[in-house]
């Protein structure tokens, strides 16, 4: 069987938490799909923030069928401007993206459930289990946690090479700039003798010289959200990689 350290879920709200084996890592990060949903992302979003035009892609068919699709959902839908239309439309694809589970090995199978929160059983009467990505089902710690610094202010890349001084005190084994552009997302070793996943991360602000410190939104750069096992992080086009140690990312 192939090396795996940590999971990953085929998008943010289907799939089982399954082992990230490297050939699945690799295969994702390379994913022609996930470029575009990537590059279409960021460029809507510069558009906007620019105030040039968005015909490109309010004529785009993935965007007129989800916008259909909205529509049979809410009937509010049709009250929202196309720039807001435009910007839900990102997010989703943003939620569509493969993810993975950095900080946990492995997730229980616990039975599927069907809407009423019945279990499902397939055609001989047998409960379908599924791992679901849930705290109380995590069975083991992978070791890693993840870090996010969003809507930076200066280049990720400048971010991360702050990382990259001999005596910086954390391990990384992965680094990419978020599918928004303007985040950089660490993937560490963590510390045991500082404590949790949320002393880790707020440690490792401080070595940044990140707490306290606001983004181009005016929220913290610092994803609090983290401090959770179970936290998904967004996958990226290999081109946004900055660094991967798969060797240690992988225990191969």
């Amino acid at each position: 069987m192939e090396n795996y350290r940590f999971a990953f879920q085929q998008n943010q709200f289907t799939g089982e938490c399954l082992p990230c084996t490297p050939a699945v890592f690799n295969r994702f990060i390379d994913d022609k799909g996930v470029a575009e949903k990537i590059s279409t992302r960021q460029a809507v979003d510069k558009a906007i923030a620019e105030g040039t035009s968005l015909d490109v892609f309010t004529d785009n068919p993935k965007f007129k069928r989800w916008q259909a699709g909205q529509r049979k959902k809410s009937k509010s839908f049709e009250g929202i401007s196309l720039v807001q239309q435009l910007k839900q439309w990102t997010t989703a694809l943003k939620s569509s993206l493969p993810c993975f589970i950095f900080a946990v090995t492995g997730f229980e199978a616990v039975p599927k459930l069907d809407k009423e929160g019945k279990p499902l059983t397939d055609c001989n009467g047998k409960e379908i289990l599924f791992r679901r990505r849930k705290l109380e089902n995590i069975t083991s710690l992978s070791g890693l946690f993840m870090f996010d610094g969003d809507h930076l202010a200066i280049d990720p890349r400048e971010l991360f090479e702050r990382t990259q001084v001999a005596a910086f005190p954390w391990q990384v084994r992965l680094a990419h700039a978020t599918s928004s552009g303007h985040g950089l997302r660490l993937v560490c070793e963590a510390r045991p003798e500082l404590g949790n996943i949320a002393d880790n991360q707020i440690c490792l602000a401080r070595e940044l010289n990140l707490m306290g410190v606001t983004g181009t939104t005016g929220k913290p750069l610092v994803d609090d959200s983290c401090i959770d096992a179970s936290r998904i992080s967004y996958c990226p086009r290999r081109e946004d990689i900055y660094f991967m140690d798969e060797k240690k990312l992988f225990n191969i």
